[in-house]
């Protein structure tokens, strides 16, 4: 699963930005990584390829709302309700920003709403749509969510302190007096910090951090559940569904944790291909076994017949020869159907016309009702003939092989 991570600018996005970016194969591992323009972006392709953007964590502001009953994420009155839940703790015009709620939010329960600024967000969106590098998808670069973690960020001169778990996002400056504002760190608060800040952060922590580079973060980030492109910025359901669709798939073709099922289906379906030939073969040889067989009878029967074709259709013309050398009848015979249609016949009927063909009997002016015809047709049945009318004719068939 092909995967091209950018970080969106913070500044209003114009043809000459350029977007620190990264490559990923598997979503797990940081492959080619760098910067350049939207034109100049690396391309992606294939089952599951995305774009995924992250937006900075300065970009971003968090607050925690309870949805009222009956409003749902899906709900065509969420944006409505969530100005009202919100309209006193904006800094903003609520018209000005964009919202995306927390996924899996329930109505009665606690969830957080991002907000940015809607302007920012879609002159980023366009830019890149401009340049033919659509968005799969929009995802923080910091989010309430997991156990606390805290990431030292940034350059010497511009460095910052960002604080994440359930209970929320605080950033603040890398500067002794800023460290006195964050809360007591639970044991076992991971820190990390990039390569840059790595030594300040130590000594304003007093604690050992973490190296964790910014493309290792995004990469992080990417694997979030979060997906900011919602409302105006979201694509079709359908097309959310494809996509999420792809990207499983390519998931289960390429992630390293699929593999042993992958190995399993292969293994499988060999399985099955080797049974299914083994059983074909079987059935091939049992089915010659019984022609062979047939053929044995025939020519152990009849010696004179050297080259075995057809055995049943051989076999009936040589006993055909047989009883027609000794002067006998066949039910194919004139005398053998007469006598058979007499047999079950209602005595006294007239005849106008017989007509025989050597496989077919023909008799015209009986005068047959229908319950009559399905009588003799079920007498003469198990004679092993079979009886229709046409008009005015009664067409007596042997069933038998020819």
């Amino acid at each position: 699963m092909s995967t091209l991570i950018l970080l969106l600018p913070v500044e209003p996005a114009t043809s000459t930005t350029e977007y620190p970016y990264l490559l990923t194969v598997d979503g797990r591992i940081v492959g080619e990584h760098g910067s350049a323009v939207a034109a100049l972006l690396p391309r992606i392709s294939g089952a599951g390829a995305e774009l995924v953007a992250v937006a900075p964590g300065s970009a971003l502001s968090w607050h925690q709302v309870e949805l009222p009953k009956g409003v749902s994420a899906s709900s065509p009155r969420l944006r409505a309700v969530l100005e009202g839940l919100l309209e006193d703790r904006l800094l903003d015009e609520p018209e000005s920003l964009h919202l995306a709620l927390q996924p899996q939010a329930r109505p009665g329960a606690p969830a957080w709403v991002a907000a940015c600024n809607r302007q920012w967000l879609r002159d980023a969106v366009h830019a890149l749509d401009a340049v033919g590098r659509p968005i799969s998808r929009i995802v923080p670069e910091f989010s309430p969510e997991g156990f606390p973690s805290l990431y030292a960020v940034g350059d010497p001169d511009h460095a910052s302190l960002v604080l994440t778990g359930e209970d929320g996002v605080l950033a603040v400056p890398l500067s002794a007096p800023s460290v006195t504002l964050l809360p007591a760190l639970a044991d076992g608060t991971r820190r990390l910090a990039e390569p840059g800040v790595a030594a300040l952060a130590e000594q304003l922590l007093q604690h050992p951090v973490e190296l964790q580079q910014a493309t290792q973060r995004w990469l992080q980030a990417a694997q979030s559940g979060w997906d900011l492109a919602q409302a105006e910025f979201a694509s079709s359901d359908r097309a959310r569904a494809l996509k999420k669709l792809a990207t499983l798939w390519a998931d289960v073709l390429r992630a390293p944790q699929w593999r042993p099922a992958r190995w399993g289906a292969v293994l499988l379906a060999a399985v099955n291909l080797l049974g299914l030939n083994a059983w074909a073969w079987q059935e091939r040889s049992g089915l010659e076994a019984k022609r062979q067989a047939v053929g044995r009878v025939l020519t152990s029967t009849f010696p004179q017949v050297k080259v075995v074709v057809d055995a049943p259709l051989q076999m009936y013309k040589e006993v055909a020869l047989l009883r027609q050398a000794a002067g006998a009848t066949s039910g194919r015979d004139l005398e053998a159907m007469l006598g058979a249609l007499a047999s079950v016949a209602t005595p006294g009927r007239a005849i106008g016309a017989i007509e025989y063909t050597g496989a077919e009997l023909r008799l015209k002016g009986l005068a047959l009702a229908p319950d009559e015809v399905a009588a003799l047709a079920a007498g003469l049945r198990g004679q092993g003939y079979a009886v229709v009318l046409r008009g005015d004719t009664l067409v007596l068939t042997a069933e038998t092989a020819p």
